[in-house]
């Protein structure tokens, strides 16, 4: 199976997924790795990404997770935008793809984006990303986890969460 981890840039993808596949034992994909050079350009300048810029990104991410359900790899954890429906839509591949949105409060994350050092991301584009966030509908079956206390505590909600759904 494949956990997608996403959320707004700053909401702690990254950190949560890295601990989710680490207790686990399963492999960790980041899918910033995955954008070609003109969008990592393109942020770092304070310019959002279109549709049209996060396409080649959107391809990448299907392919790897169409790689690792097909070739039966280890579960994986992915730490991934996919800000809007569309996105989670053209990324869920099978059932065996469980989506987990990160939701923070602006304030806490804006705190974050200041503590964070060293990557592309530059933190004028908070705006664009709550612009194109569109929040699971109940229909998607996403599990919601809410930015709060420690990132493991984060964790361990997700991990009941996905015992609950027999995952």
């Amino acid at each position: 199976m494949v956990v997608v981890i996403f959320g707004v840039s700053g909401v702690g993808k990254t950190t949560i997924g890295k601990l989710l596949a680490g207790e686990l034992g399963w492999k960790f994909y980041d899918a910033d790795d995955f954008h070609p050079k003109a969008n990592i350009e393109k942020m770092r300048n304070g310019q959002p990404l279109t549709d049209e810029d996060r396409e080649p990104w959107l391809k990448r991410l299907h392919k790897l997770i169409e790689r690792s359900l097909g070739a039966h790899e280890k579960n994986a954890v992915l730490a991934c935008s996919a800000l809007k429906k569309k996105y989670r839509d053209r990324l869920r591949v099978s059932s065996e793809v469980t989506f987990v949105f990160v939701r923070g409060t602006r304030a806490r994350i804006e705190e974050q984006l200041k503590n964070r050092h060293g990557h592309f991301f530059d933190r004028k584009l908070l705006d664009s990303q709550f612009a194109d966030l569109e929040e699971p509908e109940p229909s998607e079956c996403v599990i919601v986890v809410e930015l709060s206390g420690e990132p493991r505590e984060m964790v361990n909600k997700i991990k009941a969460s996905l015992r609950e759904r027999g995952r």
